[in-house]
C-alpha cells in the first residue's frame, strides 16, 4: 500500500493528478500549475489546451483501476477530481483505500449530487429550505401529481444527467411528456428510472460554492450561469452557456443566510449521518421572496463556473485543496480580485442535443489578444494534426476580467468574436441580469 504523502509535502513539491477533461479541468489545471508547491502535473484523460499544462494520459475519468495504477507507477501525490460521475461512482474512496491522497467527496457523501431524492429527502429530514416535493418511479403517480399540482412545474431525473435532465415545464402536457421521456422512452437511462417533480421555485437563481473539510465551511465567491441554451434564457437546459462573478444578487446578508440555513446544516447533517462531506460543495439556490431556497447540490465545482471563480482567486489553489482533504479550512483565507469575471460558453452546433464533432477552430491567439486580461479554457476539443477540432458539445470558455460585469462582458466578447469556428455558436447575452443592475444603479 502506498503511504499518504501529503502532510510531508507541505514543505516540499508535490506530483499532482487532476481527472477530468473540461473546461472546468483546464481551469483548475492552470491554477495549479501556477503553484509554487506543484512539481509535476498529469492530467486523465485531459483536452488540447489541457495538454499545454499538463501531461495528459488517455485514462477514462471512470477507470479506477487504471487511475490507480497511474497514480502508483507516475508517484502521484494528490489527486484533484473534477467531474461528478467518477466521485459518484466512488473513485475518492478507491485511490484513498491505497493511500492516495484526494480532494474531493466519498461516494457516501456525492450522493448529493447522485441522487435528486436523497438530497430532498435529506432536506426534509434537516429542514433546509427547499421546494415541495414527490419522489416517484410509478408513472400513473407521476401524471396524478402534475395533474393535481398544475403548472409551472419541475421534472427532475433522480441521477447524473450531465445537466440535461432537468425540465421546467410551463404547462401540464410539457410536464407529462417529460415524465414521458424518462420513464418510459428512458432518455437517461437508469438516471431517470425515478423521478423528483417539486414546485416551481419563482425568483433570481443563483450559484453558491463551499468548501467543505468535513467540520469547517468556507464560502467561495458568489457567481450566476445561464443554463438555457438560448438568448434570453430561452430553449432547453444545458450544462451551462457562461457565467459571471461575483453574483449582484447574493449580497453579503444573503450570503450569510445561505451559510446559516442551507450550507452549514447539510454539513452537520451528512457528519451525523456519518456521510462526512470533504470537498467543494455547489448550491443551486433560487432567491426567493421568502428567503433563498435549494433547488439542487452539486459535489464538485460547477462548470462554466469554475472558470471565473478561479480567474478571480488569488490565493494559491493547491495548499487550499490540500486543507480541504486534511481538515484545516479553518485555518485559510481566501484573497479574490475585486474585479468582475464573465465566461462565454462556445458550443458546437446541434448542442445541446447531438453536437457535430470534429470541425476546425482557429484564432484563438487573435482571440487572447483582442482584449487585456483574456483566458480561454478548452471544455471539449482535440488536436488533429495541426488543426484545433471541436471534440464535445460545450467546446471553449472565453473569460475575461474587468472592473464591472458589464466591462468583463464587452472584453469576452470582443475575443469571441475573433474566434474563427463557423461550427459553433454562444449566446450573446451572458451577464445581461448584472449589466442591467449596472445601468439602472
Amino acid at each position: 500500500m502506498k503511504p499518504d504523502r501529503v502532510k510531508a509535502t507541505w514543505i516540499g513539491v508535490m506530483r499532482v493528478l487532476v481527472v477530468g477533461s473540461g473546461g472546468r479541468e483546464h481551469a483548475l489545471c492552470w491554477a495549479i500549475a501556477r503553484s509554487p508547491l506543484c512539481d509535476a502535473l498529469f492530467a486523465t484523460p485531459g483536452n488540447a489546451g489541457i495538454a499545454e499544462l499538463a501531461d495528459c494520459r488517455p485514462v477514462a475519468a471512470t477507470d479506477q483501476d487504471g487511475l490507480l495504477a497511474l497514480c502508483l507507477s507516475e508517484r502521484i501525490d494528490f489527486v484533484v477530481v473534477g467531474p461528478e460521475a467518477p466521485l459518484v461512482a466512488g473513485l475518492v474512496d478507491h485511490l484513498e483505500a491505497h493511500g492516495i491522497a484526494c480532494f474531493g467527496p466519498t461516494a457516501a457523501a456525492a450522493i448529493l449530487e447522485g441522487s435528486k431524492g436523497f438530497t430532498k429527502d435529506f432536506c426534509a429530514r434537516h429542514a433546509i429550505p427547499t421546494a415541495f416535493y414527490i419522489r416517484t418511479r410509478d408513472r400513473a403517480t407521476a401524471r396524478a401529481y402534475v395533474e393535481q399540482q398544475g403548472a409551472p412545474i419541475v421534472v427532475k431525473a433522480d441521477g447524473l444527467a450531465a445537466g440535461k435532465g432537468v425540465v421546467v415545464a410551463a404547462d401540464i402536457d410539457e410536464a407529462l411528456a417529460a415524465i414521458d421521456a424518462m420513464l418510459l422512452d428512458q432518455r437517461f437511462g437508469a438516471a431517470g428510472a425515478e423521478l423528483v417533480i417539486e414546485e416551481c421555485l419563482i425568483g433570481e437563481e443563483v450559484s453558491f460554492f463551499a468548501l467543505c473539510d468535513g467540520t469547517n465551511a468556507l464560502p467561495l465567491a458568489s457567481a450566476q450561469d445561464h443554463k438555457a441554451v438560448g438568448v434570453g434564457d430561452t430553449g432547453p437546459n444545458t450544462g451551462g452557456m457562461g457565467a459571471y462573478s461575483p453574483a449582484p444578487a447574493l449580497d453579503a446578508a444573503l450570503e450569510s443566510r445561505v451559510m446559516a440555513e442551507i450550507i452549514r446544516p447539510t454539513l452537520a447533517g451528512m457528519a451525523a449521518e456519518g456521510r462526512a462531506f470533504k470537498g467543494v460543495l455547489f448550491a443551486g439556490l433560487m432567491l426567493t421572496a421568502d428567503g433563498p431556497k435549494l433547488i439542487e447540490f452539486n459535489a464538485r465545482f460547477g462548470d462554466p463556473e469554475c472558470e471565473v471563480l478561479l480567474r478571480r482567486l488569488q490565493t494559491d489553489l493547491l495548499p487550499v485543496l490540500i486543507a480541504t482533504r486534511e481538515g484545516t479550512l479553518d485555518r485559510i483565507t481566501l484573497d479574490w480580485d475585486t474585479r468582475a469575471a464573465l465566461g462565454v460558453v462556445l458550443a458546437a452546433k446541434g448542442y445541446p442535443g447531438d453536437p457535430v464533432k470534429g470541425t476546425p477552430i482557429a484564432g484563438l491567439q487573435q482571440a487572447r489578444n483582442a482584449a487585456a486580461d483574456i483566458e480561454i479554457f478548452h471544455a471539449g476539443t482535440a488536436q488533429r494534426g495541426d488543426s484545433l477540432v471541436a471534440d464535445g458539445g460545450r467546446v471553449l470558455v472565453v473569460t475575461a476580467l474587468g472592473n464591472s460585469v458589464g466591462a468583463a462582458q464587452a472584453n469576452a466578447y470582443r475575443a469571441v468574436a475573433a474566434i474563427d469556428w463557423p461550427g459553433g455558436f454562444c449566446r450573446t447575452d451572458i451577464g445581461w441580469r448584472a449589466v442591467e443592475r449596472e445601468r439602472n444603479a
